[in-house]
């Protein structure tokens, strides 16, 4: 299965001028007009002579005045901006600007796009951008931005210094290429996927090849009734049909329902590296609910593409979003669009009201997937409480994110008193977790304690494990 397109519409606008006064005197006519001066030396010994000063400035005014009134006016020209590839974290995403010339003269342009710094990253200030404009042809050029945070942003005005050859005057436009631009969760298109989904048309294969009968409840075929057959089974229009006993066979079911749930509490707004040595390295670091995002646009693919029903439910005090299971390329895009509008909240997250609301949606068993993370706190945890509820009904694979830091403060040899206590801190916080998660073990769960790095990669895996022994 392929993404759907995500790409933000192209955006075109006739150029404004920038300011009242919309133009202005270069450095090389100010270079010039300083050189002026030079003409006061020989006025020492004569006065007649430090008349060049003047005669050259004048001159030199002159020819930027003919030069200003020789470049086009803003509204000459037209600029658009256009998107090679989508948004999305960890990528990088080609952006074309193109500017036609309506002018009768090659301009020289210096361009600066406003983008917000969600969508230039590290990028402290705009990047000046150089451009030729001949007359009446397009002229394009290319640079790239990595976004730094999802969401949806507002990208601002496209300004533009442009003059002609000679330099002298240069006028100030801009262009209203204002747009809404959404920045998606990381999208894996690689190599690395591609294993992922072979790898899932061979399981589908071999599940096709040892079908197993009366384990699950899709409808396979119809046979006489034998001693000890569920009457429940019985199909009445056969066996009226027939005039004899006749009861339905099921076999496993090959689509499943799926649904990723992910947490968007407190919990989740902590920034961690993908690596833990790369944390101070300036790495680009993301929060953990943009990891989570990441693997549940991965594993929706995956679903997807092996035959699954994928919903989603995102929480925090309340619903963020909600999409119930389906199926198809349409139906990746809206889970895609869901996750690229989620946002942590800065309280803790209302696990219980989820699990009611997935009990709702979802009175069947299936496959859940649950992403979050555990309260450092001597009570327990009410997510484990919520756990625990889906249990009784469903098959729960329950992820929690660790944090690098930690993990490596506890395994760290400590050299001072100071030391020690921290690592004895991180050692009893890694035991408690370690302890919830046995608890959720013990009642029927797949659970996993992982970094950032390994998040994605594992979970995949994980739900290749649940198809392959047919466990939901």
């Amino acid at each position: 299965m392929t993404f759907p397109s995500l790409h933000p519409v192209p955006v075109s606008a006739v150029c404004e001028r920038r300011r009242r006064w919309g133009f202005g005197l270069t450095r090389r006519t100010i270079g010039l007009l300083l050189a002026g001066f030079a003409g006061l030396i020989p006025g020492f010994w004569d006065w007649r002579l430090a008349l060049a000063m003047p005669a050259w400035d004048g001159l030199v005014l002159l020819f930027a005045l003919l030069d200003g009134l020789r470049l086009p006016a803003p509204d000459k020209l037209t600029a658009s901006r256009s998107w090679s590839n989508a948004p999305a974290l960890d990528a990088e995403t080609e952006i074309e600007l193109t500017l036609e010339n309506h002018g009768s003269i090659p301009l020289d342009c210096r361009l600066v796009d406003d983008l917000p710094s969600a969508l230039t990253g590290l990028q402290a200030e705009p990047e000046t951008l150089r451009l030729t404009a001949f007359p009446g042809v397009l002229a394009k050029l290319r640079y790239c931005v990595e976004p730094a945070e999802r969401g949806d942003w507002r990208t601002g005005w496209l300004y533009a210094r442009y003059r002609s050859g000679l330099g002298l005057i240069e006028r100030w436009a801009r262009a209203p290429l204002t747009q809404a631009v959404r920045v998606y969760p990381a999208l894996r298109r690689g190599e690395e996927q591609q294993i992922f989904l072979a790898r899932s048309r061979q399981i589908d294969l071999e599940l096709r090849r040892a079908r197993q009968r009366g384990l699950g409840r899709d409808f396979e075929s119809l046979r006489e009734y034998r001693e000890g057959d569920d009457l429940r089974d019985l199909c009445w229009t056969a066996t009226a049909r027939r005039g004899s006993p006749i009861t339905r066979q099921y076999q496993s079911e090959r689509s499943q329902p799926v649904w990723i749930v992910l947490d968007c509490g407190r919990l989740m707004r902590a920034r961690v590296a993908a690596n833990a040595s790369d944390a101070g390295s300036g790495a680009r670091v993301h929060t953990k609910l943009d990891y989570a995002c990441s693997t549940a646009v991965a594993l929706a693919q995956l679903a997807l593409y092996s035959g699954d029903r994928v919903g989603l439910l995102a929480y925090g005090q309340v619903i963020q979003q909600r999409v119930l299971p389906g199926r198809g390329a349409a139906h990746l895009r809206q889970i895609i669009e869901s996750l690229a509008q989620l946002r942590a909240e800065a309280a803790e997250a209302d696990h219980l009201r989820s699990t009611a609301v997935l009990n709702r949606l979802q009175p069947r068993r299936a496959l859940i997937l649950w992403l979050t993370d555990l309260a450092e706190t001597a009570m327990r945890p009410e997510v484990i409480d919520g756990a625990t509820q889906l249990l009784r009904r469903h098959l729960l694979l329950f992820v929690t994110m660790a944090q690098p830091e930690v993990a490596a403060i506890a395994q760290a040899r400590p050299g001072s008193v100071e030391q020690m206590f921290r690592a004895a801190a991180a050692q009893e916080m890694a035991g408690r977790r370690e302890l919830l998660l046995a608890h959720l073990r013990e009642q029927g769960a797949l659970t996993l304690d992982l970094d950032p790095e390994s998040l994605t990669s594992t979970v995949l895996n994980q739900y290749l494990s649940v198809k392959e022994r047919a466990m939901v």
